[in-house]
């Protein structure tokens, strides 16, 4: 793609080029995933690199060519891309400083996948703080400590260094963080009660390494001379000298590999597999625990703002997210000549944190607002702005009902206090007066649930906003009343499943089309808080899928039993169960997705007996819940008919099609006419019970498996399969059925001698699946080829 497109990030355009560029030729990972990767990973990374200097380190042609360092911005550099001017020797260098996602993004663009910063930091850009700067120099805010083993040392023997070092520096009353390097090593932070200068950054970082490496002179040492390095773990203590810079955390590794310098746990680096991520793996554990390193770079009170140079207002005193106060959005929509509404006044808000005492909470206030449409306004004080919805019917006063809430922009906090008459033809003509207002406690805030009690005068209790579109949510007022009862049919869910049959003759006007996806059909319940993920015949597969998990948050209040199926992606994006039912021998990461196609049960209300058209409505509203999970889908619907939808799927490579009546409720555990299914292929679920050793590079593991399909008297054989296999799966395979060995044939059927002659009998307990071209005469499978086993499914269900 080298012509280019253009991405809009943060307001700004910027022109991506060359995205199908492998740039990491092991993993296959592309140019277009790097800039994915800073992009996704933006808010967790900024804090750590606001206002340092940042100097890169470009791989244009891939990790396996020559890399450069780049200090100095490029021409052409966009004007909105903040920097930074140090004076070096003759000459003054500009630096690139991370302001935003887009800086990431353009950074990404140049192919500079490792960001190296200093410990300190620029002053915040008032005139007080510029003039420290240039008299004192810069002030680190923390300390670094580069664990860097030498040859064949293990990563787990960095981490127990990394350990020794967390308890100093507890001793010492220094919060620490470990960050697996995505190299070789660990580095260990510290932040600093008061920001010092680099050269005390850089005595304290000294003594703890000299210190380690006199009290451990085998396996560590503290002299930066590589012939001291042999078998022993150095310590680098000089990365915090003002001239130094460290890779930054969250920053993607050039090696062969997209490691990343990642944050973990203290547990973590007591588990003795301790080893590095890769950036997938990264990302996953930013959506599971967010920022590990929150609290190392947050802003010290005396300074006013983490972004230099910016005209937007500072935060007020008392607030503790260190956000700038942004009203651009506010203002731009009014006229402030023409309307009497306030525009932010800076003392209201120093007022507010001054004076306010500490037992008051955050303020909340409810605004009647008569516009074109009588509505309420609903707003919270939050980090010096009021977060604001429109509620149309004000917010409800009884458990059993949900109100339409749309989040607005942010107003000042002086809005709290407004009543009077916006002039018509201004953005919300119309009259406003203050309808309650009061305090709150938070229970929870996160970017789409809001949990609060409020205190008014007119409204009290405990509510609930979730979020369910880009701007709409829903209001609701919890109880500590129980949950409604779970019917007993969907305790234990059973899926409807689908009847073979042709299906190019159905209608679009009475059938929907969907694809047939390639994986384990999955029912999943949560309700009353229990998460629990079923397979078609009940089996438990919670802890088979642990990235799944996050639907539990993704849902938060909303109770729901969900049908749907869980398949893993390849790298053209096409489902492949060889590789889901590989999963836990794969040596490279795979796509993981849960494709939902129907809704059981929502918020205390059984969906069995209502039509399918409706369950699907009711589900496309829910799917906004999880429109930032990695790992949950609602898949579109397939246009036009019967015939269209064949061409769609065998077009896209889809293993079939499934056509449901648009009418049709939904029939736990049956096989019903109102569902059909179309398949592109055949494929049969069988019972091992056997296998013959190979020849060649297969002479001392599996060659190909026997097979059978469970009947009342026994095992009727089918054939064998030889083709389909990985290495990894064949290894994993044969290890599985090691333990099944039995001393007879479990077949009904007599085979021929020269396959039962070397044969390796086994308990028929593993079920798995091959896909073949059809029958012989003989009632064998012909050209069968291995697809893997089905962790879903016991014999009894074939």
């Amino acid at each position: 793609m080298a012509s280019g497109q253009t991405l809009e990030v943060d307001g700004h355009h910027i022109t991506v080029t060359n995205l199908a560029k492998v740039l990491y030729p092991e993993t296959g990972t592309r140019k277009y995933d790097v800039i994915d990767y800073y992009a996704r990973v933006a808010d967790v990374m900024l804090p750590h690199l606001a206002r340092r200097l940042i100097t890169r380190k470009r791989w244009p042609n891939g990790v396996q060519s020559t890399p450069f360092f780049e200090k100095a911005v490029p021409e052409g550099i966009p004007d909105w891309v903040a920097r930074h001017g140090v004076e070096h020797s003759s000459r003054i260098i500009e630096y690139v400083v991370a302001d935003s996602a887009a800086t990431l993004v353009w950074l990404a663009q140049m192919a500079a996948l490792e960001l190296h910063t200093p410990q300190w930091r620029l002053p915040t850009g008032d005139d007080e703080s510029l003039q420290r700067f240039a008299a004192e120099g810069p002030k680190a805010n923390r300390l670094v400590l580069d664990l860097d083993p030498g040859p064949e040392v293990p990563l787990r023997e960095c981490a127990e260094v990394a350990l020794a070092i967390h308890e100093m520096l507890d001793h010492a009353g220094l919060a620490s963080y470990p960050v697996t390097s995505g190299g070789k090593g660990i580095h260990v932070y510290a932040r600093f009660p008061t920001p010092v200068s680099s050269d005390s950054a850089r005595t304290v970082a000294r003594q703890i390494a000299t210190t380690l490496a006199q009290t451990h002179p085998d396996a560590i040492t503290a002299t930066m001379a590589k012939a001291e390095r042999h078998q022993r773990i150095f310590i680098d203590w000089s990365q915090n000298s003002a001239a130094k810079t460290t890779l930054a955390p969250y920053s993607l590794r050039g090696r062969e590999k997209p490691w990343v310098a990642a944050p973990r746990t203290w547990d973590e680096l007591d588990d003795p597999d301790v080893r590095q991520l890769l950036y997938t793996e990264v990302l996953e554990r930013i959506d599971e625990m967010g920022d590990l390193l929150d609290g190392l770079d947050d802003p010290y009170p005396a300074e006013q703002s983490a972004d230099p140079g910016s005209h937007d207002e500072s935060p007020p005193a008392g607030t503790t997210s260190g956000q700038v106060i942004n009203l651009r959005e506010y203002r731009r929509k009014r006229d402030a000549t023409a309307t009497p509404e306030p525009f932010g006044d800076d003392a209201i808000r120093e007022q507010r944190a001054e004076t306010a005492p500490a037992s008051d909470g955050p303020i909340f206030v409810i605004q009647e607002h008569r516009a074109r449409r009588l509505h309420y306004d609903f707003r919270l004080e939050r980090d010096g702005v009021l977060v604001s919805w429109a509620i149309p019917k004000n917010l409800p006063t009884d458990p059993d009902q949900n109100r339409l809430a749309v989040h607005t922009e942010d107003h000042p906090l002086d809005y709290a206090d407004f009543a009077g008459d916006i002039p018509a033809g201004e953005y919300g003509g119309g009259h406003v007066e203050i309808w309650d207002r009061g305090t709150y406690e938070t229970e929870k805030w996160r970017d789409d649930e809001v949990i609060v009690r409020l205190h008014g005068t007119r409204i009290q209790g405990r509510y609930a906003l979730i979020r369910t579109g880009e701007q709409n949510w829903l209001a609701h007022l919890m109880t500590d009343e129980a949950r409604p009862i779970l019917p007993d049919s969907l305790r234990d869910p059973r899926p409807m499943l689908a009847t073979d049959e042709p299906i190019d003759g159905l209608s679009e006007k009475d059938w929907a089309f969907e694809g047939k996806w390639d994986g384990y059909r999955i029912l999943v319940r949560y309700v009353g808080g229990e998460f629990r993920l079923t397979s078609r015949s009940g089996l438990d597969m919670t802890a088979d899928f642990p990235e799944l998990a996050s639907i539990a948050d993704d849902l938060g209040l909303i109770d729901a039993v969900l049908d749907g199926e869980v398949v893993a992606l390849d790298s053209a994006g096409r489902t492949n169960f060889t590789l889901l039912a590989g999963r836990n021998s794969a040596t490279e990461p795979l796509t993981l997705k849960l494709y939902l196609f129907d809704i059981l049960y929502l918020n205390g209300t059984s969906l069995l007996r209502t039509p399918w058209e409706q369950r699907r409505a009711l589900l496309e509203a829910l799917a906004p819940a999880f429109r930032h999970s990695r790992h949950v889908e609602v898949p579109p619907l397939l246009g036009g008919d019967g015939a269209a939808a064949m061409a769609h799927s065998r077009e896209h490579h889809l293993e079939g099609v499934v056509a449901k009546r648009r009418t049709s409720t939904y029939q736990q555990g049956r096989r019903t006419s109102t569902w059909l299914k179309h398949k592109n292929w055949s494929d049969i679920e069988v019972v091992i019970g056997g296998w013959r050793p190979g020849n060649g590079n297969r002479a001392h593991t599996i060659g190909s498996l026997l097979l059978g399909l469970p009947e009342e008297t026994g095992l009727r054989y089918v054939g064998r399969v030889g083709t389909g296999f990985t290495d990894a799966g064949l290894a994993a395979l044969a290890a599985e059925l090691e333990p099944l060995r039995i001393s007879r044939s479990p077949f009904l059927d007599k085979l021929d001698r020269p396959v039962a002659a070397n044969a390796v009998w086994v308990l028929p307990k593993i079920v798995g699946e091959v896909q073949f071209m059809d029958w012989t005469s003989t009632g064998h499978l012909r050209h069968p080829s291995w697809r893997g086993i089905r962790r879903d499914k016991l014999p009894g269900d074939l």
